[in-house]
């Protein structure tokens, strides 16, 4: 797509021009696209300038002096509230009485589809339905009429001309600016009372996809109410305060200028309001920090609230500092993983239960060091005789905070591998490294560094900023509100965020240092009110930087990017340096805000985005998309949290602050990591997982991910010494900033031309599929063997434990007929292992829950292992008679089973732990076409693996005489090879030469019909061992033709069993490859077929160490592009998959920012559906 692709289509300009003007005027609608009677209009006119008609009514009596100002605003009021419930009766009474009208289609017109009204008369139903909707909920139907009255009456009181005038003065300019002031603000509050009352227009500041509790007419009339509860403030404290007299004068002035500010979008809507309040109040007035979840806010905000109420009242110094350095300690942990340590689900810190008494030890010498401290420092200020030029201890550990600050910095920035802000290349961080061990030996001295830094800002520096606070002066007089919520922000920050504590004690220091002390004012605030102040300054300075960054980027970029410059960006470009203060100063309202710098369709056009929290999103985090490739980055997600933990404690990710977002690459995936909560010792993220079909737009900014990648991590060679260490896109949106050894799986697909349609490897797939059946027959009966005597074990232990037989077990049975007529359970004989290792005869019954197959097919119950396997079916293959009196064979006395064919007997009694089921010797097929087969069965192989498996399957014995007696067991033999053959000539095996594309069939299940086909889909269990039987044939033929042929029995016994315990075989959509990959199996092999090429390929998952590379982004350019996307899609509704905002941006990366947005308006494929605490 070029850059001059439409910004909205013709549909979306049509819906956008008729919603634009309804939110500037509150909810009339007063451009519908097609004709309305005149009376429309007009309804919706008079409604509008009603609330301005009553106000003015009491005005005029309260000028006339009929009324005082209260009683004409209770005038205006009750007027209102009548008005009010009027409107609604009458629109519940008509939303009960009729039905919904029938709309005609318009001619050609989507839009007029969807909003045409066919109007009859001036008061008709669909005339009162068009311009008064109603409510959803009666109890809103009561609120929002009361508070229209209230709204009204208190305008007035707000708006009475003799008050504006008392403001501004009587004479000159401020008489002259009553008239207008009276009549514009008299708009406003029109706007607010008919968004409340009448109709609500959609908002352009949206946080919430979908309003469903009526609260955004709400909205409006509160900021309203906002304003006026300042001058009430002033009303009542008799007008002697100047500065509420100074602010209401401002605010009437701003009063004017709501409408603008609502239809432009920066105020926050009610929800995202309080909770944005909350969030800046916690962190910068409380010492806490922005929290994953709106529960979690709320709660941490009570609480801390609290804290601060109980610090005012104790009435201790001492007891001040000990309370707030425990509850700062207290609070700064993650509670919640307290409760799963309990549990016992994880461990809640990094030693697990250890963990518990190790924090306590050191929150006890905290609190001794911070007690001790001050109470020398009181006996020491106390005492008359102290020399005056004696040290300030405050001053000593003030030096100390800045050599710690100093070093704990410098040991940050060598973590990383870019320093200065990303500006330059970290010399010291490894290069060219491809492989995690080489990593790890190169990094072992910044690792060494590292854990330095840990212990100085984990354990040195909490202490010494205790002390540095705990012989403050201020702790003198902090029975004062200001001083005490500043100590108990000041002790909660020393645990919270260490870090941003320390440069924020030094800053103060330093101002101590250069003079600031003298100044009256400062000095008297305190040293924690001026931390505070200091907190806020860092912050907004932070933010402006950032920022301002965001939009000289989106400002450059529109014109240096060949393929962003649109037909107005020299124009664009033109305003913005011509209005360059403008721009600074939207850019630093933003930043005093704390709000997103919305660019309008990501242009460089730039509004003030509505203050939100610092999540951007209304939910919870962990909803995603999901697709099949969602699996790896669920597998990824906990290997990625390990991996993060000493990256973040070592300082390898920066400052990592609420609010960070982070993009890791490797082998074409693409995660976001976003930080949402940080404490003293744990740090919540949210992961997504980025779609792995890439797009074109996606393709794009991948390859200057990795553009960027490689200037940091591969250093590539450029002229100029100067320029060696010069981060090249020190400009984009991504700064890297580590690298991550991450065991997760590696991806490689490989075309196998050459392989699979090579005559003499296909010839050689038929003998492998055979010898392959044959190891995985012989493998599930050590399989069921096992499980049988696991089963027994259990049993025997709680038979013995009653004194009781398993033959007690017979009065068992299940009455239940679902299934048809259930005939009478007979004893069976089942062969037992005694303790000698010797077999014998043990009377049996069916245990309840077992399978029996009966009439035609009656086999005996399954349940007990070993069991004596059915006897009654022959093979029909012209087995050999066996004589039943001969010495070798145990006398066995066995109830008579009906058999179908001539019956079987093994020659060795342990033959029968390695029979089949009766029902896979059922297969009708032909005796000819297994007679031609009957040469192709392996029986060197088959006796090679029964004398392996025998030593797998007992545990003591005479491994030989067991052996021997089973290769020669000809009955056995031939079961296998009719079952093999069988199962071979069902699945369409037998070919004599493979077609590439019936192997491919083959593999994938779909085979052509054959004779025995549906008998051995029938059979769930036997089809599924000959699919993998075949799966596994195919993986060696691949492996034989890439490694080399496989060279003895041994070899060939050894890979199968690899394949078996190392390996799932099979196709990338079976719900087992998933199962695989979450289950973190070694290795996955499926065969694809590529349509458009042609050819067949071959995928294999390895799990291995690989380097995942990191990379922060400007948390700001993220910030403001969800706030775009917000506006874009919930108000705009431009959801055009094409459209501007969404095309590829390598400097911004701005479709892979779209990308990982919370779900609806974003598309991660996965996101972690819980949050990762990582702990130091």
């Amino acid at each position: 797509m070029g850059p001059d692709v439409p910004l909205l289509n013709d549909y979306k300009q049509e819906f956008f021009w008729k919603r634009f003007p309804q939110t500037v005027l509150g909810g009339p609608r007063l451009k519908l696209g097609y004709c309305a009677p005149l009376y429309v209009y007009m309804h919706q006119l008079v409604l509008f300038l009603t609330p301005w008609l009553l106000g003015g009514i009491g005005a005029l009596l309260y000028q006339l002096r009929v009324l005082d100002e209260a009683f004409a605003g209770v005038i205006s009021g009750v007027l209102m509230l009548g008005i009010g419930a009027t409107l609604q009766g009458l629109a519940r009474c008509m939303a009960h009485r009729t039905g919904v009208v029938q709309r005609l289609p318009a001619a050609n017109n989507i839009l007029a589809d969807e909003e045409e009204v066919e109007f009859t008369h001036c008061v008709a139903p669909e005339t009162v339905r068009f311009v008064v909707p109603g409510k959803k909920f009666m109890g809103n139907v009561v609120l929002h009429t009361f508070l229209a009255g209230a709204l009204c009456g208190l305008s007035t009181w707000y708006l009475l001309p003799d008050r504006l005038s008392g403001l501004y003065g009587h004479t000159g300019a401020g008489l002259g600016a009553v008239v207008p002031l009276f009549a514009l603000s008299w708009v406003t509050v029109c706007i607010g009372e008919y968004s409340l009352i009448v109709n609500t227009a959609t908002e352009t500041a949206t946080f919430q996809p979908q309003d469903t509790y009526e609260i955004t007419p709400l909205t409006r009339p509160l900021y309203i109410l906002a304003f006026i509860a300042v001058d009430l403030a002033l009303r009542f404290s008799g007008s002697g305060v100047v500065e509420l007299q100074v602010a209401s004068q401002v605010l009437h002035v701003l009063f004017v200028v709501l409408p603008v500010l609502w239809a432009l979008g920066m105020l926050s809507p009610l929800d995202a309001l309080l909770l944005w309040a909350m969030e800046q109040t916690l962190v910068h007035g409380l010492g806490g920090s922005a929290m994953s979840t709106n529960i979690r806010l709320l709660v941490m905000f009570l609480s801390s609230v609290c804290v601060a109420i109980c610090t005012f009242f104790i009435p201790s110094s001492l007891g001040v500092v000990l309370f707030t350095v425990a509850m700062g300690y207290l609070f700064s942990q993650d509670l919640t993983q307290l409760l799963v340590l309990v549990k016992g689900a994880s461990p809640t810190l990094g030693l697990g239960w250890w963990g518990l008494p190790l924090s306590l030890m050191f929150l006890i010498g905290a609190l001794t060091e911070a007690g001790l401290l001050h109470q020398l420092y009181l006996i020491n200020s106390g005492n008359l005789t102290l020399s005056v030029n004696s040290l300030d201890p405050q001053e000593v550990i003030g030096w100390l905070l800045i050599a710690l600050f100093l070093l704990t910095r410098l040991l940050r920035e060598l973590q990383g591998a870019c320093v200065l802000g990303g500006v330059m290349l970290n010399p010291l961080y490894p290069k060219r490294v491809t492989t995690a061990q080489a990593f790890r030996q190169k990094t072992h001295g910044l690792h060494v560094a590292g854990i330095i830094r840990r212990i100085l800002m984990n354990l040195a520096s909490p202490l010494v900023m205790i002390a540095f606070l705990s012989v403050d002066e201020s702790l003198k007089k902090v029975h004062t509100a200001s001083l005490a919520i500043g100590f108990t922000r000041a002790f909660r920050m020393v645990w919270q965020s260490s870090e941003a504590a320390l440069l924020q004690m030094v800053l103060v220091v330093i101002i101590r240092l250069a003079g600031g002390h003298r100044v009256a004012r400062w000095n008297e605030l305190g040293t924690t009110v001026q931390l505070i102040l200091v907190s806020l300054i860092v912050n907004r300075v932070s933010q402006f930087v950032c920022k301002l960054s965001f939009a000289l980027t989106v400002l450059i970029t529109s014109w240096t990017e060949s393929k962003q410059r649109r037909q107005s960006a020299g124009t664009l470009l033109v305003l913005n340096v011509a209005l360059c203060p403008v721009l600074l100063g939207v850019v630093a309202l933003s930043a005093l805000l704390s709000a997103p710098l919305l660019p309008l369709f990501t242009l460089p056009v730039f509004l003030v985005g509505f203050p939100r929290p610092l999540r951007s999103w209304p939910g919870t985090p962990g909803t995603a998309c999901p697709c099949p490739d969602s699996v790896y980055y669920q597998q990824l997600c906990k290997r990625l949290a390990s991996a993060i933990r000493p990256a973040l404690a070592n300082g390898a990710f920066g400052s990592c602050t609420p609010g960070s977002h982070y993009l890791g690459r490797f082998q074409g995936r693409l995660l976001w990591i976003s930080v949402l909560e940080r404490g003293y010792d744990y740090c919540t993220i949210n992961i997504k997982g980025l779609e792995l079909q890439e797009t074109s737009c996606h393709t794009v900014e991948a390859r200057r991910v990795d553009e960027v990648f490689e200037g940091a991590f591969d250093h590539v060679e450029r002229p100029g010494q100067c320029f060696q260490l010069f981060n090249p896109h020190c400009g984009n949106a991504l700064t890297p900033c580590s690298v991550l050894p991450i065991r997760v799986y590696s991806d490689a697909q490989n075309v196998l031309t050459g392989i699979i349609d090579s005559p003499d490897h296909l010839h050689q797939l038929n003998s492998d599929f055979l010898k392959t059946f044959v190891w995985i027959l012989l493998r599930y009966c050590v399989q069921e063997l096992t499980r049988g005597a696991q089963r027994t074990k259990g049993q025997s232990l709680q038979t013995s434990g009653r004194n009781s037989s398993l033959s007690s077990f017979a009065d068992w049975s299940d009455e239940d007929d679902l299934f048809g007529p259930v005939p009478i359970r007979r004893p069976i004989r089942m062969m037992v292992r005694t303790d000698e290792g010797q077999t014998e005869l043990a009377l049996g019954v069916s245990l309840p829950g077992s399978v029996e197959i009966h009439s035609l097919y009656e086999s005996m119950a399954l349940s007990s292992l070993p069991t004596l396997r059915p006897l009654g079916l022959g093979l029909g293959l012209g087995l050999p008679s066996v004589d039943k009196g001969k010495d070798n064979m145990p006398a066995l006395t066995l109830t008579t089973i009906p058999s179908i064919s001539q019956p079987l007997h093994f020659t060795s009694p342990y033959s029968e732990l390695f029979s089949l089921p009766a029902e896979w010797r059922t297969a009708q097929l032909s005796s000819s076409k297994l007679q031609v087969l009957r040469p192709c069965f392996p029986e060197a192989w088959f006796c090679f693996c029964l004398s392996q498996l025998v030593v797998e399957s007992f545990g003591e014995g005479d491994f030989e005489q067991v052996t021997l007696g089973l290769q020669e067991d000809h009955a056995l033999r031939e079961l296998y090879t009719q079952v093999v053959l069988s199962c071979c000539v069902a699945l369409g095996a037998d070919a004599q030469v493979f077609s590439p594309n019936l192997l491919f069939r083959l593999y994938c299940g779909d085979g052509p019909w054959t004779e025995g086909l549906e008998w051995l889909r029938a059979n769930k269990e036997l089809h599924q061992l000959t699919l993998r039987a075949f799966r596994y044939s195919v993986k060696l033929l691949v492996d034989q033709a890439s490694l080399g042929p496989v060279e003895s029995l041994d070899e060939l016994f050894t890979t199968l069993q690899d394949y078996h315990d190392n390996w799932f075989i099979g196709l990338v959509t079976d719900r087992s490859w998933q199962d695989s990959v979450v289950q973190e199996k070694p290795f996955l092999f499926s065969l694809g077929h590529d349509l458009t090429m042609g050819t067949y390929t071959s995928r294999v998952l390895s799990l291995q160490e690989i380097l995942v590379q990191v990379g922060v982004l400007n948390e700001e350019s993220v910030r403001g592009q969800w706030a775009n996307l917000s506006w874009e899609l919930l108000y705009a509704t431009n959801d055009d998959e094409e459209r501007y905002s969404i095309q590829a941006h390598p400097v911004m990366l701005r479709n892979l920012t779209v990308q990982a947005a919370d779900p609806p308006l974003g598309y991660p494929i996965y996101s972690s559906p819980i949050l990762i605490p990582i702990y130091n």
